[in-house]
């Protein structure tokens, strides 16, 4: 999904359902990522839908040492340009108080 995609669900959502929560977050690791979050109450009860984006891992390198007990590192070299993007979609379960995650791929084509 794209973000002008997922900006016009996001108008959607608050245009025909109930939105619970709408919040946007910011996290240092991983080179920086943001998670945008919107509960509402749809016609299958709650869901939550999570769009997360976060820069391209371009490069991986790894630091070790041949000998016994050593650790390995890793470290990841991110894109300062290209981004990727994720849609999680969720579904509140009333019997385990908790989201389920449901397949997001079959509400958009």
């Amino acid at each position: 999904m794209t973000p002008e995609k997922w900006e016009q669900t996001v108008g959607q959502i608050k245009d025909d359902l109930e939105v619970t929560k709408h919040t946007k977050e910011h996290m240092e690791e991983g080179g920086g990522i943001n998670i945008e979050i919107i509960e509402f109450k749809g016609p299958l009860g709650d869901m939550k839908l999570e769009f997360i984006v976060k820069p391209k891992v371009i490069d991986k390198k790894t630091n070790y040492s041949q000998r016994i007990g050593s650790e390995t590192n890793v470290k990841y070299i991110y894109s300062e340009t290209e981004k990727s993007y994720q849609l999680l979609a969720y579904k509140w379960n009333e019997d385990d108080q908790d989201w389920i995650e449901i397949d997001a791929s079959s509400f958009f084509n």
